[in-house]
């Protein structure tokens, strides 16, 4: 909602709104509605600058309301905590049930990667004038999938190397094939890339030496 702010410039009107509504110039919006006018010989008749501003919603609780709402209609209870790092915004859900927590993650986290998906959706489309990049996790599920992708890894590795023949993994998202990426990067006795389309998208490790 807009309110209307009056001052003898426009840069005091914009002061008196920041300081009504608590904010920083930054994350103000305004629009000028009226300049300020002189009065005749600067004395009388002169008018003030009018702006109208309104401070937009928070990425952030843009993102919470979204979050809390989809959960909601999902028929699950779970507490939101969230943590500002940048430009990032990391997202811990918890319920009380195991199950609960099972649904939110979904199998091989696809439910947690499309409520990811959808809250950043929401708060790029939201009025919000601040950009964050929501990081979603349930239960501590993302490092666990990390640690075990690292030992995947590893042991696809030693397969490679012991057999001397590329192995294909199962399609992963993107953030998963870097995990494997990243993990063998320096194992001189491999090499990774991805290759397909889509859902289909997976990693390919292959040895680099033959003898």
């Amino acid at each position: 909602m807009a309110h209307t702010f009056k001052g003898r410039t426009v840069e005091e009107a914009v002061a008196n709104a920041v300081q009504h509504l608590g904010t920083t110039e930054e994350q103000l919006v305004y629009e000028v509605i009226e300049q300020p006018q002189k009065g005749f010989f600067g004395l009388f008749g002169g008018k003030p600058a009018v702006i109208k501003a309104h401070v937009p919603p928070r990425s952030t609780d843009v993102a919470r309301s979204f979050l809390e709402e989809t959960i909601s209609l999902m028929g699950l209870k779970a507490e939101l905590s969230v943590e500002q790092v940048g430009k990032e915004a990391f997202f811990s859900l918890h319920t009380t049930e195991e199950k609960d927590q099972g649904r939110l993650i979904g199998r091989k986290g696809q439910t947690l990667d499309s409520l990811e998906y959808l809250t950043n959706l929401a708060a790029s489309h939201s009025p919000s004038t601040d950009f964050v990049k929501v990081r979603l996790d349930a239960g501590g599920y993302r490092q666990k999938r990390e640690e075990t992708l690292k030992q995947l890894a590893l042991r696809i590795s030693h397969k490679a190397k012991a057999t001397k023949e590329p192995v294909v993994l199962e399609p992963m998202p993107a953030r998963e094939r870097k995990v494997i990426h990243t993990t063998l990067a320096n194992d001189a006795g491999v090499q990774t890339h991805s290759q397909g389309e889509g859902a289909k998208r997976h990693v390919v490790v292959e040895p680099t030496q033959f003898d």
